[in-house]
């Protein structure tokens, strides 16, 4: 399963009425992991209240929000932490995968 810490759950419901298209009781931050990047693997993030059948939804229960993975991404995210930062060097949404033998420099890319 795929942990959503509570600063990433209240980021989310921060952002999630900034999207004008996006159905708040619906919505909530989509992670999936594509080929590519610098070491195989990297992931991808997007506000979004499209969900199917094949999605894992994830629900926190402090703070009412969703994390919604494709039913392919699962496998890598697997035991994953989804954490927001805000730090000197800015701020953002960051993923802590187990899965994750390697990462490239930027953080946004590894290698499974």
């Amino acid at each position: 399963m795929v942990t959503v810490t509570e600063a990433a759950a209240k980021k989310i419901g921060e952002l999630l009425p900034e999207f004008d298209d996006i159905d708040p009781e619906k919505g909530g931050l989509r992670i999936y992991v594509k080929g590519g990047g610098c070491s195989g693997y990297q992931y991808g993030m997007a506000m979004d209240d499209n969900v199917t059948d094949d999605d894992i939804v994830i629900e926190n229960g402090e703070t009412p929000t969703k994390l919604i993975i494709d039913n392919q991404s699962v496998s890598l995210l697997q035991g994953s932490v989804v954490d927001y930062v805000d730090t000197l060097q800015g701020a953002g949404f960051a993923i802590k995968n187990p899965q994750a033998k390697s990462t490239c420099g930027c953080g946004s890319s590894f290698s499974a």
